[in-house]
């Protein structure tokens, strides 16, 4: 098969098409021939040779996909050759196939095109873990979302909506909020030109946002913290704005607010299996109806990689870039 290597660490011109040798599915595994992959954050980092996958995982980038069942490992119950899924990764989506943990594949919603629904896995398991099992989003509450037209803010705006909270979103564009309006969100912040904590408190009265989805990291965090609401969540779940930052014990006190950390890819696989169990029960049957759906910026050849990682660093997208296999 082919594949995306990393011969050596680099800039977007690092990713290289090759052939490599064919996946074979271990106990537990099915092996996917997959449609489409789509580009995450952590794909630049490994491409630069700062976010190496796990042990024991596929060398290549891409942290879900979609595509249909190609064979079926041993001691694999419920999927078949032939089924249409999608998955989520410790790495490998970017390639012609790919052998999955069968806890973490789903099926393709009813109504979707085999193709977006590579859209989903990465950003439906990550804001549901975060923002609803560890954050407690309820009803009736507001949420802050950090880049809200990325993919995870695309779906965090939806998801948040259809539970019945209100949602905050910062982006940096006009063209960017609007298409978070259109989505449903409630306050428009852009993070160029206006302090988000001065707008949420201007918009919740002075009580703040109850749960805060941050991608930032070090930057945001004192601001973050003063956002907050009493009895606040702070979810951290990413870094693009560094990994150090000094913590105010007294404002956390105050608030009594909790700041959370996660990430994904190198959970246990019964971790990873529960939440997507979690989001085929609750995220599923809201795509299926139409209340919630995948947000596509474009699609561009799998070999063309090195084009949609340069969308992703100029941060000029909205919503996910899709790499389509041959």
């Amino acid at each position: 098969m082919y594949a995306i290597t990393i011969p050596e660490p680099g800039g977007p011109e690092a990713l290289v098409w090759d052939e490599v040798p064919d996946p074979v599915p271990a106990e537990g595994e099915v092996l996917v021939e997959v449609v489409a992959s789509a580009v995450n954050r952590a794909d630049l980092l490994q491409r630069q040779g700062l976010y190496n996958p796990p042990s024991g995982a596929s060398p290549y980038p891409g942290l879900e996909c979609s595509g249909r069942v190609a064979a079926v490992g041993p001691g694999v119950l419920g999927w078949s050759v032939g089924d249409e899924v999608c998955g989520l990764l410790a790495g490998g989506g970017y390639a012609q196939k790919v052998a999955v943990p069968a806890g973490q594949l789903l099926p393709v919603p009813a109504g979707l095109e085999l193709r977006q629904a590579a859209a989903l896995p990465e950003v439906a398991c990550t804001v549901w873990s975060n923002v609803f099992m560890v954050a407690h989003l309820r009803p009736a509450e507001t949420l802050l979302v950090h880049g809200g037209s990325s993919g995870i803010g695309t779906m965090a705006i939806q998801l948040a909506k259809a539970v019945g909270a209100r949602v905050a979103v910062t982006a940096g564009t006009k063209e960017k909020l609007d298409f978070c309006a259109e989505l449903g969100a409630d306050i428009l912040i852009n993070y160029r030109e206006q302090d988000f904590v001065e707008e949420i408190e201007r918009a919740t009265g002075g009580a703040g946002a109850d749960v805060i989805l941050d991608n930032m990291g070090a930057k945001y965090l004192d601001r973050n913290l003063s956002a907050l609401a009493v009895n606040g969540r702070l979810a951290i779940i990413g870094m693009q704005g560094g990994i150090k930052a000094e913590l105010n014990i007294a404002v956390l006190l105050n608030k009594r607010a909790a700041v959370t950390a996660t990430s994904l890819r190198a959970r246990p696989l019964g971790e990873k299996a529960a939440i997507v169990a979690a989001v085929r029960e609750h995220v599923w049957p809201l795509i299926e109806s139409g209340q919630v759906r995948p947000v596509v910026d474009r699609e561009l050849p799998m070999s063309d990689a090195a084009e949609a990682h340069r969308v992703l660093e100029e941060s000029s997208h909205i919503g996910k870039v899709l790499l389509v296999a041959p």
